[in-house]
């Protein structure tokens, strides 16, 4: 019933809000992945069949927004203004002698904050319900970054506010983890490294499609309240407060201090500690408390009189190359590693530093005896930053012919920066093969996750890949935290897998450029998974959307030995290489063309292409003026405005299945 219905949605949005503030601002999760996307899924369903009842703020519109073709300029409320920048103790205690005597002896007190390295932006609410973000800019006008911004878990759609409207304004920053995470996306697609997370978390934050921004898993601090311009409370550390209990997120670590000795000390508390932290910080920020003070205080032309960032010292530091080796990554690129003399930047010794690649090696001129430039930039890897001097003696680096670990083939696809091992097996790589193999959607190994891999790797009960095929209940059994169900439970899905289609195995192979779509055009092509090893260059392009690229890396791939041996020992274990398109004939999508785009709500896109394909129908990677339909999920991207665009009908999961159940088109 819709009263029903309306209850009930209103609870799945309450609970998921709940959720969502527990995992993304407090850190203390309470239940698992699966539970929360379960509650999802339901609430998802329901405003999908009962669409009055979707509002703006609910959780499932955090992607949603499309692609646009540029950022409108906003005004702000009041100037977003810069800080004057303390860069040692000497020119923060001027900073406090110039406000004691603006002050004329009045008490007062700090507020000290961590100063985040990100993209500034104001959040702004109507209602307790967010309406609108824009970026810093010059400080005057800044860029509406409303749909990229509701993709940000920690920034709330909804809160509980007496003010019926105000602005929390804040730092978009993104953390350490997913900074690693998204370079290392960016080696395995051949596309140019983010300098720093500042960057990053700039660039995630101004892309024109929503569904990328969500990918980067930005994360949003506050730090402000003001309500038409100007603060909302009294004193800012009130201000803190309340955005910490309507739910914002807000940097734990801060605190109020009497003089500017307690500032000093927790100035050097963090630089001590800066490295346990998960996101980049560049000093602290100091405030006078009192907002009547502030004013009393007032602001230059370019920034306020009352607050103070106080800056610490570069984390740079000179030293000698002395040895240049290669790392091999998870992904199988090979890594250019500086073995340097030994020297402190920021009370830690450094004795090595990444150079990335060839061309960064190049570009640098640098050599093996000269004297560097390094960065120390959070618990990542330094780097080197330029060459200082050139040294006696220097000699070249030379990428070597081989994998440094298994002897394997490398491969340096043109016009890209790494060169790749790609042998699947190879052990620098095996763990990330294996997670990939037994993934969601690949082939499905549920249970298989990072802490079993972990230990099967280590205990050297898994060489390759193949050798999941061959695991026994009692070699699980004997892991830690793995009881004989849970065993069980892998034991059953390893031999279920063996039954995936052709596309799946495709996939789980981790073949550079070949993901699930490609799979499917490859196995319709071909046939086989033998045919496809067979195939020459040219051959390979005859697939649909297959080009030069994608087919160059298939053809090495299955001319590397140790390829060919993991397939022969993949066919022993009983996986399927052969592939039967069935395309009913006079079906009831007999002659339609189909595109797929986004997350459907129940049906993997494998499913969904089962589905078409059954039905008599044709699906494709591209929209065309040939294409029927075009069927739409949640996080859709530059597909639907091609649709628009050609005219092209837009559909939904449920309409799909009505039409290939039989309903008139």
């Amino acid at each position: 019933m819709p009263k029903d219905a309306a209850a009930r949605v209103e609870k799945l949005r309450e609970t998921l809000r709940h959720h969502e503030r527990l995992y993304y601002v407090l850190d203390q999760p309470e239940v698992t992945d699966a539970e929360y996307d379960a509650l999802m899924r339901e609430l998802r369903d329901l405003e999908s069949r009962h669409p009055e009842l979707l509002t703006p703020d609910s959780p499932t519109q955090r992607v949603g927004g499309k692609a646009r073709e540029g950022f409108v300029k906003v005004a702000h409320s009041a100037p977003m203004l810069s800080l004057d920048n303390a860069l040692d103790e000497g020119e923060l205690r001027d900073f406090d002698r110039r406000v004691r005597e603006l002050l004329r002896g009045a008490e007062f007190q700090y507020v000290t904050e961590l100063k985040l390295d990100g993209l500034s932006m104001a959040a702004h609410y109507r209602d307790g319900q967010f309406v609108q973000a824009i970026t810093r800019g010059d400080g005057l006008v800044g860029e509406d970054v409303t749909e990229n911004a509701r993709t940000i878990r920690s920034l709330p759609l909804r809160v509980p506010s007496k003010l019926p409207q105000f602005e929390a304004r804040g730092e978009t920053v993104m953390n350490r983890r997913a900074f690693e995470r998204l370079n290392a996306e960016r080696d395995e697609r051949g596309l140019a490294r983010f300098a720093n997370p500042r960057n990053a978390a700039a660039g995630s934050l101004r892309v024109l499609e929503p569904s990328i921004t969500a990918s980067r898993r930005l994360d949003y601090y506050t730090y402000f309240l003001q309500v038409d311009g100007q603060p909302a409370y009294p004193r800012h550390w009130e201000s803190l407060e309340e955005l910490a209990r309507m739910g914002f997120k807000v940097n734990a670590n801060r605190k109020l201090c009497r003089d500017v000795d307690e500032v000093l000390r927790f100035c050097a508390e963090w630089e001590a500690r800066r490295e346990q932290l998960p996101y980049e910080i560049d000093g602290v920020v100091v405030k006078v408390d009192s907002i009547a003070q502030q004013q009393q205080l007032g602001w230059t032309a370019k920034a306020p009189r009352w607050a103070i960032a106080y800056k610490y010292p570069a984390r740079q530091a000179l030293t000698v190359v002395e040895n240049i080796e290669v790392q091999v990554g998870r992904t199988g690129a090979l890594t250019p590693v500086a073995h340097l003399k030994p020297v402190e930047v920021s009370g830690v010794t450094v004795s090595r530093a990444t150079l990335h690649n060839e061309d960064e090696i190049e570009r640098l001129g640098l050599q093996i005896g000269d004297t560097v430039v390094i960065e120390r930039s959070g618990d990542v890897i330094p780097k080197v930053v330029r060459v200082e001097s050139h040294g006696s003696g220097r000699k070249p680096f030379r990428m070597p012919e081989a994998c440094p670990v298994c002897a394997g083939k490398i491969v340096r696809e043109e016009g890209e920066a790494a060169s790749r091992c790609i042998n699947a097996n190879c052990p620098a790589r095996l763990k990330e093969s294996i997670l990939h193999f037994a993934a969601r959607g690949v082939m499905n190994i549920d249970g298989m996750g990072e802490a079993l891999v972990d230990q099967l790797v280590d205990r050297g009960l898994v060489h390759s890949v193949a050798d999941i095929y061959g695991l026994t209940l009692a070699q699980l059994v004997s892991l830690e935290r793995m009881a004989a169900k849970s065993a069980g439970n892998v034991i059953v899905n390893i031999e279920k897998s063996k039954q995936s289609p052709l596309p799946r195995i495709l996939t789980a192979l981790g073949i550079r450029f070949v993901g699930e779509r490609t799979a499917v055009f490859l196995a319709e092509a071909f046939g086989s998974l033998d045919r496809i090893a067979q195939a020459s260059v040219d051959e390979l392009q005859r697939a649909e959307e297959v080009g030069p690229k994608v087919a160059e890396s298939v053809y090495q791939f299955f001319r590397e030995p140790r390829n060919q041996e993991l397939v022969e020992r993949l066919r022993t274990a009983g996986l399927k290489f052969e592939y039967e398109v069935v395309r009913k004939k006079g079906g009831p999508l007999d002659g339609m063309t189909f595109v797929l785009t986004g997350t459907l709500p129940n049906l993997s896109r494998e499913e969904a292409t089962r589905v078409i394909e059954s039905a008599g129908g044709k699906v494709s990677g591209s929209v065309s003026r040939k294409t029927s339909y075009v069927v739409a999920g949640e996080e859709a991207g530059s597909k639907l405005d091609k649709a628009r665009s050609l005219g092209v009908e837009l559909i939904d999961e449920s309409r799909l299945l009505d039409l290939a159940s039989g309903g008139r088109a």
